[in-house]
C-alpha cells in the first residue's frame, strides 16, 4: 500500500510540475481549484477551476 500511495504522489507532482512548466502560475491556481471543488463537493469551486484550466489550454486556438 505504501507503494500505491508513494507511486501516485509522484504522479500528482509531476502532473502540477509539467501543468506550471507549461502554462505557469495561473495552471497549478487552476488545478488547485478543481481539485479543491472535487474534493469538497463545490460544483462552483471546480467549475471556476475548471474553467480556467480550459481557457489556457484553448487560449491560442481563440
Amino acid at each position: 500500500m505504501p507503494a500505491l500511495a508513494l507511486l501516485a504522489a509522484a504522479f500528482v507532482v509531476g502532473v502540477e510540475q509539467t501543468l506550471q512548466w507549461k502554462y505557469g502560475v495561473i495552471g497549478v491556481v487552476g488545478l488547485l481549484l478543481l481539485t479543491i471543488g472535487i474534493k469538497a463537493k463545490n460544483p462552483a469551486v471546480s467549475s471556476v477551476g475548471a474553467v480556467v484550466l480550459a481557457l489556457l489550454v484553448a487560449g491560442p486556438a481563440l
